[in-house]
């Protein structure tokens, strides 16, 4: 690949990156698990340029391969089939709907995981973000019968579950992991970066989303020297899509409202992978979010 080709898939990655992960975290239920698969979708990309030719839709291509990917991981995830049968679906007559609904760019992540796959995917290219028809059909690879049919059929879902009482129980983390969580981000309000360095797993990982990877103990380490020397930032322990999480707040902006979140992983009393998403703070939108405390407290 020269550099002139790498250069200008960089240059639509950076402009394309916010919708592909509002595609892949609504498919997948998770601002996390959608940037997973952002990041494996990019890679099969990258692979694929030099031998795919001229690309007459690079938007429409990356898509394709978003949604293939995000496919294939929500196949692993089920240890089965996710994809509906596209003349079953042409045979159903499905309600009318308007053309558009606004109101569900509003659902969260984790409502979206309520409708199958093919509903799923042409609601939030059609609604989410804007696709016409045509360009559902051509990323999802379904017929235009099945497409149309899809989308009218996710609306109603969507507005019938809208309807529901509103579920009030909160999730739930085990206690161990909970009070691990609660000393990693206590940590960061203290400045207590030795003891968060201790909690590291040897083989732990760090994604810094959309910037750079680094894996091991010392490697990953080096990391929290930035957050070490910043004064603007507070920390509050929380759930975000189910997973812990450490919320970060820029106090020149607001204490109520998050700067964007870091997700984390533990094995033990150890972290073993970090997903911070400073750089990528489009990954806030339609998360579900439950902070252990009900506002940082300052360092």
């Amino acid at each position: 690949m020269t550099d002139d080709t790498r250069a200008r898939f960089e240059r639509l990655v950076g402009e394309l990156r916010p919708k592909l992960h509002r595609y892949c975290a609504r498919m997948t239920g998770s601002a996390v698990d959608g940037e997973d698969v952002v990041q494996d979708a990019l890679m099969k990309a990258l692979t694929a340029m030099p031998n795919v030719g001229v690309i007459d839709n690079p938007e429409g291509w990356l898509f394709r391969i978003s949604h293939n990917t995000a496919l294939d991981f929500l196949r692993r995830r089920a240890r089965g089939p996710v994809l509906q049968n596209d003349e079953a679906l042409d045979r159903i007559a499905a309600p009318d709907s308007p053309d558009r609904d606004h109101e569900t760019v509003a659902v969260s992540l984790r409502t979206f995981m309520r409708l199958p796959p093919l509903q799923r995917s042409a609601v939030i290219l059609k609604d989410v973000l804007g696709h016409s028809l045509e360009e559902v059909v051509s990323i999802t690879g379904a017929s235009e019968a099945a497409a149309k049919s899809a989308l009218q059929r996710a609306r109603v879902r969507l507005r019938e579950i809208a309807r529901e009482p509103a579920d009030v129980s909160l999730p739930l983390l085990p206690d161990a992991m909970r009070a691990q969580l609660i000393k990693y981000v206590e940590g960061f309000k203290t400045g207590d970066f030795t003891t968060i360095r201790a909690m590291l797993a040897n083989d732990v990982k760090l994604d810094l989303v959309a910037t750079l990877r680094k894996q091991g103990n010392s490697e990953v380490g080096e990391y929290y020297a930035a957050y070490a020397a910043a004064t603007q930032w507070a920390f509050a322990a929380a759930i975000v899509d189910g997973r812990a999480a450490m919320l970060v707040y820029d106090r020149n902006v607001s204490l109520e409202t998050p700067a964007y979140f870091v997700a984390l992983d533990f094995v033990g009393d150890r972290v073993v992978s970090v997903h911070d998403f400073l750089y990528a703070r489009y990954a806030m939108e339609g998360i579900d979010l439950s902070a252990l405390y009900p506002e940082p407290r300052p360092r």
